[in-house]
């Protein structure tokens, strides 16, 4: 049976994060997997996958922030805000300044009131926007707040532009392309786009879907925890009492959500820390411990 971790893929264009997650349940031979943030067909690069009991901190790790290559191609305007959806709109962009791009790509950067992308897998009144959008309804979805600590020109081929983003979860990259045409008044889309990072995991270490399938191994639960939060050993005594889920005394160390390791370094839990006292968001122990 596979072991209880985390995978990195490198996620092919034309693949939804599903295919990925389907892929990896057959190498893995077990239903319980899944990914941590999602990415369109159209984007490529790093896509977590866990595995066992590794699911469940899916949730955690999509909380963190990430990086992204993408490029973006000003004057022209889609539905979808990016390369997959229909042209709605075209306007010359040939007079956009640097210094102009320069300016909006700054306005763009900081933290921002998002309104994402129409055809987005937010629901709607129980309906996802994409399904309600593709059914022809007028889809109009509330601003969000976002962070985007990066937003920066790499290089500039004529109208297409491309960037490096690096943003708090939540943040539509296609969004942010959209936005920036509308600064500029002559519209834009996103053309390309990649993962290169999520919270302390890169795409450097990530794996192909072919690599996989002829080794499958995962990243061990114990590893992932000291990899992506602040990390905490317990006595054996707390250790005994977390997996009972009885309260311990806070140790006082900042970040929402902290890992617990045994004294032998093996995974006990996820803990929060708030007003002195210590909550279990997962416990990975066994009461039996």
């Amino acid at each position: 049976m596979t072991d209880d971790g985390l995978v990195l893929v490198d996620k092919p264009s034309g693949w939804t994060s599903h295919d990925v997650v389907a892929r990896c349940r057959r190498f893995a031979g077990t239903r319980r997997v899944g990914h941590a943030g999602t990415l369109d067909p159209m984007a490529t690069g790093l896509l977590i996958i866990g595995v066992n009991r590794a699911t469940r901190l899916l949730g955690h790790l999509a909380l963190h922030d990430k990086d992204y290559l993408a490029t973006i191609r000003l004057g022209v305007t889609t539905v979808t805000d990016d390369a997959e959806g229909d042209v709605v709109d075209t306007a010359d962009a040939d007079g956009v300044s640097d210094a102009a791009l320069a300016d909006a790509m700054a306005a763009l950067t900081g933290d921002l009131m998002q309104v994402p992308s129409a055809v987005s897998a937010i629901k709607v009144d129980g309906k996802r926007a994409y399904a309600r959008a593709r059914a022809g309804e007028s889809v109009e979805l509330a601003p969000r707040p976002v962070h985007v600590a990066r937003f920066s020109l790499l290089a500039r081929r004529g109208n297409d532009l491309d960037v490096a983003v690096t943003c708090s979860t939540g943040t539509y990259v296609r969004a942010l392309a959209r936005d920036l045409g509308n600064a500029l008044g002559v519209g834009a889309h996103l053309t390309a786009l990649r993962r290169t990072r999520i919270g302390g995991f890169g795409i450097a270490d990530a794996r192909t879907l072919e690599s996989l399938e002829s080794r499958f191994d995962v990243v061990p639960l114990d590893v992932v925890l000291r990899s992506a939060f602040p990390t905490r050993v317990l006595t054996d005594d707390e250790v005994y009492r977390v997996a009972r889920g009885q309260r311990i005394d806070a140790a006082g160390i900042s970040g929402d959500a902290v890992a617990a390791l045994a004294p032998d370094g093996s995974a006990v839990a996820l803990l929060a820390e708030r007003d002195g006292a210590v909550r279990s968001l997962v416990v990975f122990a066994p009461a039996g411990t």
